[in-house]
């Protein structure tokens, strides 16, 4: 069967990146483990830690129980024997995982009845004959497979492998050719191969070039290198799943492109102005766990109550990427019209003189319970808006993002900066320090020696902070000649001269500082279009006349009329859809019409970038996948918001610093 096929359900509704990925863990691996007899007695999940995030990112508990599980655990506690039952194991194929599994079932008194053993990604001949050198543990597997799936669905779109210090252990000072070095990357490669194992794709591997390959001229660093050696180590992945996996693709049916946080050092510091992102840079939460005080059945006391803002919540998806301003201005539609379609709102409406603030708004709601879950939901996202837009006033965070994306792109200077950080002593220490990591990235050769010290004097920076500032040097490419990707510093005007970004003419800016954009924006727009410099963007697996042509710029030209198998016919979307009534946009309806109006659309094109990607870059390929009509997915090493990454870069340069306090 072509993943052509496979992006289906059997009621042709259209099925994202991440509901594939669910659909392989519950019916390719959970499934088939289903019989008569263990599913009475219901089956043991085993997994270890990375596998449990794999599995609760992209599964409900709740279909996973469906599947006749009925006890999840970690391979590495201690378990309660339990010989009457089956278990799945789905881990790494590590030595240390096939150690304990063998350890489990193994023997005259097993832990499990029988063992479906699933590994998340190619197991090597040594320990498969491990394996079979004891009879006792081979007796007792049902099954051995390996699943290919080692990544972490984090959205419809959007993946991380989980190397949450790859920005340390691959650009740091003390980051060198080495044995664990290489190990990273390959360890990173591989499970970036398990994408295209799992969707059965064959990518065009594409790479930012050393600078050096460039200007001779320019000295090779370590870091410099990354993107090239990644890319040869997914190739090297790439190519043994071509020979193993009997449907994998033969010929190229996707675009790949591997980046590194030196494309653009900005975007992960800058604030970004849409729901998502502010709730996670502003409000205190735990991954997208957002706790809400609610008054308790007595009426007495309050309690707290936990929210996921994820997928299955439609108000959620709605607003996500929408500007707070948007955001807001839609949530307090929804309450209007929730008020004026319902009898018992309106009368309290009518009682009242003047228009509902957000506070009546939830009373009013809170009133009605006949309409819980609508309630709860609609009031939990009022609350949350609230509370943005208070931190926004009190930090004085419009004053503080203007002058930042003004900074960036050239119309504001360093007496601009000067004059901010000396008259706005109320600013928080992290926002002058983000201000200044941009300022930074900007002008590096303004922070060399002593130079930026009047500045980070002026900030009043701590010296941890002023740690962060200087290593953006990590992230900065040698000198040499300017890469085209990341635009070029002349534009019109003196002032701008300087501009890490120049304005999009095709972009209406509809919501105030919604200026800025992440610079893989325009490089997913030039591989789209043929116009990636193919020297500053090397190809591993060169294309072929038949589905590529070189123009005489030098540019990758890519011929959209490719073969009928690696075109998709897939349902719109629901951030395709025009706004318009109060049902043609609203979470009700985006949810309902989600599976209709088939379109034909191109390859598929992954992005990958070393170092944590940022909710601004996640946005943009929603965006894009949109505008472009291809289906754009994000991977990275992690997901970072700004407090992580400014803790990750400090790292670059300290010994004493440790993430393990850090919400990931």
């Amino acid at each position: 069967m072509s993943m052509s096929d496979s992006n289906f359900s059997s009621g042709g509704d259209y099925k994202n990146f991440r509901q594939i990925s669910r659909d392989r863990l519950l019916y390719e691996m959970l499934r088939p483990t289903m019989s008569k007899d263990s599913n009475a007695r219901g089956k043991v999940l085993i997994m270890d830690k990375l596998t449990t995030k794999i599995m609760s990112c992209a599964c409900k508990l709740s279909a996973i129980r469906e599947e006749g599980v009925s006890l999840l655990e970690d391979i590495n506690m201690g378990r309660l024997p339990m010989p009457s039952m089956d278990a799945i194991y789905f881990v790494q194929p590590t030595k240390e995982n096939v150690t304990i599994f063998m350890s489990d079932i193994s023997g005259r008194s097993p832990l499990y009845k029988r063992a479906y053993v699933f590994f998340s990604s190619p197991i090597s001949k040594e320990l498969v004959n491990h394996i079979k050198s004891d009879g006792s543990v081979l007796a007792r597997i049902a099954a051995l497979s390996e699943m290919n799936l080692e990544y972490i669905a984090i959205d419809g779109q959007g993946f991380i492998t989980g190397h949450e210090r790859a920005l340390e252990d691959l650009f740091s000072d003390n980051a060198e050719i080495s044995q664990a070095h290489n190990a990273c990357i390959h360890n990173i490669a591989s499970r970036i191969s398990t994408v295209f194992a799992s969707l059965r794709e064959f990518p065009y591997v594409r790479y930012r070039a050393a600078k050096s390959s460039l200007d001779a001229s320019t000295m090779t660093t370590l870091g410099d290198l990354i993107p090239t050696k990644l890319a040869a180590a997914v190739w090297h992945c790439l190519a043994r799943y071509k020979a193993k996996i009997p449907d994998f693709p033969q010929i190229e049916t996707c675009e790949l492109l591997i980046l590194d946080r030196s494309v653009d050092q900005i975007a992960p510091i800058i604030h970004e102005w849409t729901y998502d992102a502010m709730c996670h840079d502003l409000l205190n939460m735990e991954g997208n766990k957002y706790v809400q005080e609610v008054p308790s059945k007595t009426g007495s006391t309050s309690e707290k109550k936990e929210f996921l803002l994820e997928d299955h919540d439609p108000i959620w998806l709605e607003l996500r990427h929408a500007h707070i301003a948007d955001a807001i201005e839609r949530l307090h539609e929804k309450m209007s019209n929730f008020i004026s379609n319902n009898k018992a709102a309106q009368i309290h409406h009518n009682s009242r003189d003047g228009e509902l603030s957000t506070s009546d708004l939830q009373k009013m709601v809170q009133a009605l319970p006949e309409y819980s879950t609508q309630i709860d939901r609609l009031s939990l996202h009022v609350e949350i808006a609230g509370k943005i837009n208070n931190v926004i006033r009190e930090l004085g965070l419009r004053e503080l993002g203007q002058l930042e994306q003004d900074l960036v792109f050239g119309d504001a200077g360093t007496k601009d900066l000067n004059n901010f950080l000396r008259t706005k002593e109320d600013v928080t220490p992290e926002n002058k320090l983000r201000l200044l990591m941009i300022y930074a990235s900007m002008f590096p050769e303004k922070f060399e020696g002593d130079k930026g010290e009047k500045l980070i004097q002026l900030a009043r920076l701590s010296p941890d902070d002023v740690s962060a500032v200087h290593n953006i040097r990590y992230l900065i490419l040698p000198e040499g000649k300017k890469a085209s990707g990341g635009f070029s510093l002349k534009f019109d005007g003196y002032k701008k001269k300087n501009a890490a970004r120049k304005d999009r003419s095709d972009e209406e800016e509809t919501w105030q500082l919604s200026r800025f954009y992440p610079i893989i924006v325009e490089l997913i727009e030039k591989l789209s279009k043929g116009g990636l410099p193919k020297n500053e963007y090397q190809c591993l697996n060169d294309p072929s006349l038949s589905f590529h042509e070189t123009s005489n710029s030098g540019s990758i030209r890519t011929n959209h009329s490719q073969p009928a198998h690696s075109m998709r016919s897939r349902r719109t979307t629901t951030w395709a859809r025009p706004r318009s009534s109060d049902d043609g946009y609203s979470s009700d309806s985006v949810l309902r019409d989600a599976s209709s109006d088939f379109k034909k659309i191109g390859q598929r094109i992954f992005v990958f970038i070393i170092g944590g990607a940022t909710r601004s870059e996640l946005r943009v390929v929603h965006k894009l996948s949109s505008k472009l009509n291809r289906e754009i997915i994000l991977g990275s090493t992690s997901l970072d918001d700004p407090a992580q990454f400014i803790t990750k870069l400090k790292l670059l340069s300290a010994e004493d610093i440790s993430l393990d306090g850090l919400q990931i």
